[in-house]
């Protein structure tokens, strides 16, 4: 734990009421829900940038409408530093990742169920945890509502912005002041393995440019998850770029792959990763001298 006070100190500081949260002292929290809100007309949340009027029930690349809650409960797995942690499953997802663990949830923006801002603001001001924990699929699509949850809640809890990254600089921005941690899935260290298993664009530049933005922000854990036959074009290159150019940020290297959802359409990741490759993933984050979380 000790790595893990050091790399993230504003984190533990509000955990120990030295501070408050960043979005109880946002002075433009109304400012950004009006204009997140404003997004939605032509929406460009994500870095897909669809532009379309999910006002008027046009449903973009991700299919969410309207904000829909798959689950929410205490999390007691996620890394030590944060547990327990309020986690709030947001339904849809703007990666349709062919290997996706949670594919039930993040491919079905239809599921789950409807909740007031209010509502929700109600169950984190009576919640004991370590933090609010904004997931999904992937929180993005639902930004403006998380703001306008935010803009109720009395309760001095850090926020943790658990995401893929894709986000356009405008969305980063609206980020800035209201978010405690960002907790991050650094999935691909070359486009072409973006675009062949989640379809996404111009991938390296984008996470890599949020990546920076975040740290700039505020504390980072990062997540890696290593894929079967994709230690040397992805975990490596992924490895090397976070040693650097992000200082102290915590490194979450990843071994629980399984063949998921539509990997089975995929020889190469249609297999369980191996010791040794986990093994090799993790010893060049050690090389590297990563803040390894353990």
């Amino acid at each position: 734990m000790d790595g893990a006070r050091e790399a993230l100190p504003e984190y533990f500081k509000i955990l120990g009421g030295g501070r408050k949260a960043r979005f109880l002292e946002c002075d433009n929290l109304e400012d950004k829900v009006f204009k997140a809100k404003s997004f939605l007309s032509s929406c460009m949340l994500c870095e897909r940038r669809c532009g379309v009027d999910r006002t008027a029930s046009e449903r973009g690349f991700c299919g969410v409408l309207e904000p829909r809650i798959s689950s929410k409960f205490l999390h007691l797995g996620e890394e030590a530093e944060i547990i327990p942690s309020y986690t709030i499953f947001f339904s849809g997802c703007t990666f349709p990742c062919v290997f996706c663990q949670n594919w039930a949830i993040s491919q079905n923006p239809r599921g789950g169920v409807e909740l007031h801002a209010e509502t929700l603001a109600s169950m984190i001001n009576n919640i004991s945890a370590r933090n609010v924990n904004w997931v999904g699929g992937d929180p993005t699509p639902n930004l403006p509502f998380i703001l306008e949850v935010l803009a109720y809640v009395e309760k001095n809890i850090p926020q943790v912005w658990n995401s893929n990254l894709y986000l356009t600089e405008e969305s980063m921005s609206l980020l800035d002041g209201v978010i405690d941690l960002y907790l991050t899935d650094f999935k691909y260290g070359c486009d072409e393995c973006a675009v062949k298993y989640s379809q996404a664009k111009d991938y390296w530049k984008i996470i890599t440019r949020n990546h920076l933005e975040a740290r700039r922000q505020v504390e980072v854990i990062i997540r890696h998850l290593v894929l079967p036959n994709h230690v040397d074009c992805c975990t490596k290159p992924i490895l090397e770029w976070i040693s650097k150019n992000l200082e102290n940020v915590r490194v979450n290297i990843m071994e629980q792959y399984r063949p998921e959802y539509k990997a089975c359409d995929y020889p190469e990741i249609n297999t369980r990763l191996s010791t040794n490759e986990f093994r090799e993933a993790l010893d060049y984050g050690r090389e590297l001298d990563l803040n390894i979380v353990r």
